[in-house]
């Protein structure tokens, strides 16, 4: 059985080692820190996965925003990287983490938004439905580009806020 506790209370060092762990050293070069690059997450949305005292989950926010080719912006939150450690994945955690960003993010009232595998986020309510006009800051693949709670439906850029 795991417990989640707010990411602030891991020590950054265990958290970078389960992220390496998850998705390789090499990480850092993806579109996704591309985004939330010189950005800090968002500490209330942001959660640990402690089982017998071993970080073995987590899931981080970021405060990002459409700039939308219309000169409007539209505040959101980013979601990930969500990570497990490879010796306690399908079990629950990631989940688990998914539920309560979202369920802390909610009250927020901004839409969260994601690039991750629509077959395994579908069940969190993300889709690719309003989000294919967005542009990101480097690559990716379209169908991977996925959001809910009323997402704009707009053309404009993805970034920090």
């Amino acid at each position: 059985m795991f417990d989640l506790v707010p990411l602030a209370d891991m020590p950054a060092g265990e958290v970078e080692s389960l992220l390496d762990a998850a998705f390789g050293t090499d990480r850092h070069g993806r579109t996704a820190y591309r985004v939330r690059a010189g950005m800090r997450a968002i500490p209330e949305l942001s959660f640990a996965a402690v089982e017998g005292g071993t970080l073995v989950g987590s899931i981080q926010c970021w405060p990002v925003a459409l700039a939308c080719d219309d000169g409007s912006r539209v505040p959101m939150v980013m979601v990930g990287p969500v990570a497990v450690s490879p010796a306690r994945q399908n079990v629950g955690i990631g989940r688990a983490l998914m539920w309560k960003a979202i369920e802390v993010a909610q009250p927020r009232g901004e839409p969260l938004m994601l690039i991750g595998d629509p077959e395994y986020y579908a069940q969190f309510g993300f889709d690719a439905e309003a989000t294919g006009q967005w542009r990101l800051p480097g690559p990716f693949e379209q169908r991977r580009l996925l959001a809910r709670d009323r997402a704009p439906d707009r053309a404009g850029m993805v970034g920090p806020r």
